[in-house]
């Protein structure tokens, strides 16, 4: 059974990505990459990406541990992406991860947030029922994304 990788891991495969790419990632760019490669990953492959809880912060969907590893950067660029492709990501893993670089990888961090707390999503729903700070079940997040992928 996958449990998913370590939130880090599936950050620094973004930020290999933008490198390779010869563009950049903020904190909140990287965040959301990470929270909606978990989503589709759920949504398409019914497993989960990331192996930690995702939190409904105020400015969206946050893995708390995520947060703390790049806070430092503050809206500034992260200087630290690898130039060596990240191991020990299944082909599933990688195509999750590529194909949402590919369609969401050009945006801002306030435009991948305003994704995020769009009415409907599992961001909004959580905090409608449970309020900021509460997690984000891996459930929640699996039936909209399969949903999305379905239409």
């Amino acid at each position: 059974m996958n449990y998913g990788k370590l939130p880090k891991r599936v950050a620094e495969y973004f930020l290999f990505l933008s490198n390779r790419d010869k563009k950049t990632l903020t904190p909140m760019q990287v965040l959301k990459l990470v929270y909606i490669a978990h989503g589709w990953h759920l949504g398409v492959y019914g497993r989960p990406l990331v192996n930690e809880p995702i939190e409904a912060w105020k400015y969206g969907p946050v893995i708390p541990s995520l947060y703390h590893e790049y806070k430092r950067y503050g809206s500034s660029v992260i200087k630290n992406g690898s130039s060596k492709s990240p191991a020990g990501f299944d082909s599933e893993e990688k195509s999750t991860i590529e194909q949402v670089w590919k369609g969401y990888g050009g945006r801002t961090g306030i435009s991948l947030s305003s994704l995020t707390h769009e009415p409907g999503t599992p961001w909004s729903i959580t905090v409608q029922q449970t309020g900021h700070g509460s997690i984000i079940s891996n459930d929640l997040i699996e039936d909209f994304y399969r949903r999305r992928a379905a239409s």
